[in-house]
Formats: structure tokens, C-alpha cells, sequence
């Protein structure tokens, strides 16, 4: 991995805390650049769900996004490499298996009641637009219909309440499981 270096927002706007930013890929590196994983070292999930402080000037949010991406990658990669390496493919195969039939569970089921609704006065999920892509994941699952990983990763859903709205903690856990799997695969 090479030392990052990002531009900055320039003028009025916030971008991410470039010390944060810096720190963070530092940390990275060095878990990705271990041999052997160390406890506390960090992993895609780590990656996926870091957040940073916005800045006035700070480094251009959509060019770390963007790293940001490419690093959770990696390491998904680096985890697929190193079970296979260790355990051989068929335990990689195993483990993907497992974690995509934890997903098969909220596929499989009727649209409107993949997920729970919020608690009442709790803003959600659009839950049309959240089986639109629940369907989506499930064709690149079952029937091998084109679907990147960043196609899930920006997924935006639209916010409703009540009975038009799924949980949203649910929601994004379910597509972290996606990514997960996803980018381990790509």
C-alpha cells in the first residue's frame, strides 16, 4: 500500500478530518502489511464501517470514499487468501456458503416482510425500494445477474415511517453481509 496523499475541499466546504484519515490508513497499513493477523488489527468491516469527522478544507469525502473502497477490497481479498492458504479452498467455499445462507433467509421472503418496521415515530427505510434491491441481490445470488459490489455499497434508500418503512440497523447490517460477501468473491 502506498503512503496516501489526498486534495482537499477547497473554499467554504467540510471534508473529512485529515488527521483521522491519515491515522486511519496508517493503522491499516500496518494490519494489512502483517503477516500474521494481531488482535485489534483491523479487516474490511472495519474499513467499511470506519467514519471520520468533517472539516473545513478537510480531504475530498468522494476521493477517500473511493480509497476507502478499494482498501475494503484488499482486505476481503487478503482474508479469502489467507483461509484458502491456511484451510484450502474448500473452507473459503464452506465460509462462503455459511454467510451467504444467512443472507438466503431475508431473500426468500415476501416482499413487505424481509425486515421489521421501525419503532413507531422512527424514520426507516423505503421498503419498495428495499426489496427493489433485496431482489436484485438475490438474481446475482441465484441466477448470476451482473451486480457490483459498489452497485450495494452506494446503495441510497429513500426514508419513510410506519408500515411504509423496514428497520434501518437491520437494513444496513444485511448489506454489510452483501459487500462482505460480494467483495470476497470479485
Amino acid at each position: 500500500m502506498a503512503d496516501t496523499t489526498f486534495p482537499r475541499m477547497s473554499g467554504w466546504k467540510n471534508g473529512y478530518d485529515p488527521k483521522q484519515v491519515d491515522s486511519f490508513f496508517k493503522r491499516a497499513r500496518e494490519s494489512f502489511e502483517r503477516p500474521t493477523p494481531q488482535p485489534g488489527d483491523l479487516d474490511s468491516r472495519a474499513v467499511r464501517t470506519v467514519g471520520f469527522d468533517l472539516v473545513r478544507k478537510g480531504y475530498h469525502v468522494a476521493v477517500v470514499d473511493a480509497a476507502l473502497d478499494r482498501l475494503e477490497d484488499a482486505f476481503a481479498k487478503q482474508a479469502r487468501d489467507r483461509l484458502i492458504a491456511q484451510s484450502g479452498q474448500d473452507a473459503w467455499v464452506s465460509e462462503l456458503t455459511r454467510v451467504a445462507a444467512s443472507l438466503r433467509g431475508r431473500l426468500v421472503r415476501e416482499a413487505g416482510e424481509r425486515f421489521d418496521n421501525p419503532p413507531p415515530g422512527v424514520i426507516g427505510y423505503d421498503i419498495v425500494q428495499v426489496d427493489d434491491m433485496c431482489d436484485k441481490v438475490n438474481s446475482y445470488f441465484t441466477q448470476g445477474v451482473a451486480m457490483s459490489v459498489d452497485q450495494v455499497r452506494r446503495v441510497l434508500f429513500k426514508t419513510a415511517k410506519g408500515k411504509k418503512a423496514y428497520n434501518e440497523d437491520q437494513v444496513d447490517a444485511f448489506i454489510d453481509r452483501v459487500v462482505e460477501v460480494m467483495a470476497s468473491v470479485d
